[in-house]
């Protein structure tokens, strides 16, 4: 493992920041510390469909998680001005106010970390798979509610005509997104909210 420090100007994407390194680096990793304040802060708490957003003078208290070339895993936890600490699952949106300096390890290509799935991971290592439109906001909500929740699942984005038809012709439905558990089709967004609602989700 090497570490990689990084120094966030104001304005920065706090996300798309630790996104970018893994896909630039081609390299999974995790976070080892980090300090700074933020302007606002958008984060998703379970159950919650929209991601709560606070903006002032936020302090970041801890950020854990993972990346990977194809995503990031990320729990965020902030102080407000009175002192009020708040947290949940990272958003895009959340933004540095004076600064911040972050550091990350980053596994070396023969290494690899309990929490951290391989690169080779499909639809086949996993027992739930969601079909998700760019820009969709209920394919959004969707992805979401799986990551806020921990449970494993691959997301294929539905990003052409050859892509759309294959998952039209596989479920028999025309709309998004596309939840199949074991590779059979149990519905879309309202399906997947039942699911975490009865807690039937939990055995997957």
């Amino acid at each position: 493992m090497r570490s990689l420090p990084l120094k966030l100007d104001p304005g920065s994407d706090l996300r798309k920041t630790i996104e970018l390194v893994g896909q630039n680096e081609n390299s999974s990793g995790f976070v080892l510390g980090v300090v700074g304040n933020l302007a606002r802060a958008a984060f998703q708490c379970p159950g919650k469909s929209e991601p709560t957003v606070l903006e002032g003078n936020l302090e970041i208290i801890t950020l854990n998680g993972m990346f990977t070339p194809n995503g990031v895993h990320l729990h965020l936890s902030l102080s407000d001005s009175d002192c009020q600490v708040w947290g949940g699952h990272l958003e895009e949106g959340t933004l540095v106010l004076k600064g911040a300096d972050i550091l990350v390890g980053l596994l070396n290509r023969d290494e690899t970390h309990p929490l951290i799935p391989a690169k080779s991971s499909n639809s086949e290592n996993q027992r739930l798979e969601i079909a998700v439109l760019p820009n969709c906001p209920w394919s959004a909500r969707a992805l979401r509610m799986l990551r806020s929740s921990d449970i494993p699942y691959f997301a294929k984005t539905v990003d052409n005509d050859d892509i759309y038809q294959s998952f039209v012709k596989r479920s028999q439905s025309s709309t998004f997104p596309q939840v199949f558990i074991d590779g059979n089709f149990v519905g879309g967004y309202e399906d997947l909210v039942r699911l975490f609602s009865s807690g039937e989700i939990r055995k997957v």
